[in-house]
């Protein structure tokens, strides 16, 4: 049965769509999953299953994130890597997550997630390299369900020890032979390549630094059998790129070049540090990137070439990164930091705030391959936001211009979500998610790694 749900009377309904249209007292006309109309909320139905009554909001396309890794949650600002460079930092952590569970794995997700949502997110991929003591990316995937966002699941790994010359510690490595006949399971199992999807599988070889490259070419070659897409890191530091010339005589772009890791089905998160033909290449191959600001802010790392990799051809969208690297999942506030980075160079207009939001919505919807997602209109899936703009962060500011005050000011948090047209965030808060019993076990699990215990399962969630 046909069900349909009615939204009216917004302050201001933003679309992002190639005409711009925006419209006061806006609104949209959902049934089932998709828009079927959107415009002045006179010219709507006049009822619905559900209506909900939008004054006062701002309402715009839900937001997408290219690249995160969940499990971060859970190590969040530990004292010991507060300070370091990427591999100091990995180096530190790899020893805390060597004791992560099935259930840190569901609970950390969870958290991510409602986090994610909570600021403006409706889409998001994680990559999770790492899968000890039992865990498997069917535990990401049912905690995902619980919560309600598009999850494109990315099935990362590693593979390359410190034995052979990687740097994570051996017994955290898969085998190769064994990660893709599980890759192969996962997508059989769950892909779903159809519109309006709310489950897609990526393949993710973690990094130059802790695959091998023949596990690059199966894994690509794998995803391309499937028609799935492929993620990994990729140029993020200068270690990276001098581990590259000395294993293997290359720069990272030219590595994955070399691999068969680049075009219209793969992306990369970070690409800080490409040389100006490599830009150029990564362009005309329509190779992704996800930009992650803050993260290669807190690792030191620099700052991603944004504008020349969009001028060259690039899909480029946003990634609030790993939580341990970013110690937030406020996608709303990456937009903004992602603003601010790009002034730094000295140019004042070197990405405006509509720009940003392109970025966390368009740009990420083409950067994940998907053209069902990332602005408002007839046809489109029925995800959309809306921000109170009567709210202190943005007092003195959403009076003079709306849209740009939710990246010039104090990023807040979603009024309303509407994801796959349900409602999942109601007046500020997440709909059937018991937030602080699910805040309280992932304390918990915290605590418990920290101290360099493998936590015990207590939580049903």
């Amino acid at each position: 049965m046909t069900r349909s749900l009615l939204i009216r009377h917004a302050e201001l309904l933003v679309t992002l769509d190639d005409a711009d249209r925006r419209w006061s007292d806006g609104g949209l006309y959902i049934e089932d999953r998709q828009i079927v109309q959107l415009g002045p909320s006179a010219t709507l139905p006049a009822s619905a299953d559900e209506v909900i009554e939008a004054r006062g909001l701002i309402l715009l396309p839900g937001l997408v994130n290219t690249h995160h890794h969940f499990f971060q949650t859970l190590t969040r600002n530990v004292p010991a890597a507060q300070n370091a460079s990427l591999f100091q930092w990995l180096r530190t952590l790899y020893p805390i997550w060597a004791n992560l569970t099935p259930e840190a794995i569901r609970v950390s997700t969870q958290t991510a997630l409602v986090e994610l949502m909570l600021s403006g997110c409706t889409t998001t991929s994680d990559h999770t390299y790492l899968w000890p003591n039992g865990a498997r990316l069917d535990d990401q995937i049912e905690a995902a369900q619980t919560i309600g966002v598009r999850f494109h699941a990315a099935r990362g790994a590693m593979s390359l020890g410190e034995s052979r010359g990687g740097l994570p510690p051996d017994r955290l490595v898969e085998d190769e032979a064994a990660m893709l006949r599980d890759a192969r399971r996962l997508i059989e199992q769950y892909h779903d390549p159809s519109r309006f999807a709310m489950l897609r599988i990526v393949l993710a070889p973690c990094s130059p630094f802790s695959v091998s490259p023949a596990l690059m070419r199966e894994s690509i070659a794998l995803a391309r059998a499937y028609g799935v897409h492929a993620h990994t890191h990729l140029a993020e530091t200068r270690d990276e790129a001098a581990y590259c010339q000395a294993a293997f005589g290359r720069t990272p772009v030219e590595l994955a070049e070399e691999l068969g890791w680049i075009g219209p089905d793969v992306w990369h998160a970070h690409m800080v540090h490409p040389s100006g033909d490599e830009i150029i290449r990564l362009g005309r191959t329509r190779t992704g990137v996800a930009h992650c600001p803050t993260s290669n802010m807190r690792l030191a790392s620099g700052i991603a070439p944004l504008r020349a990799l969009q001028q060259a051809g690039a899909r480029v969208g946003l990634g609030v990164d790993g939580s341990a690297s970013n110690d937030s999942s406020h996608l709303l506030a990456e937009a903004r930091q992602a603003l601010l980075l790009q002034r730094v160079g000295g140019d004042p207009a070197a990405l405006t705030a509509p720009e940003a939001l392109r970025l966390a919505t368009r740009g990420g919807a083409a950067t994940l391959g998907r053209d069902d997602i990332g602005y408002l209109a007839p046809g489109m899936a029925a995800d959309v936001i809306g921000y109170r703009l009567e709210s202190l962060p943005l007092a003195g500011g959403a009076v003079h211009d709306p849209l740009a005050a939710l990246v010039f000011c104090q990023p807040p948090n979603v009024n309303l979500s509407v994801i796959n047209g349900r409602v999942r965030v109601r007046n500020g808060e997440p709909v059937d998610i018991d937030l602080p019993r699910l805040i309280a076990r992932h304390n918990a699990i915290a605590r418990a790694l920290l101290r360099g215990e493998r936590p015990t399962s207590s939580f049903g969630g």
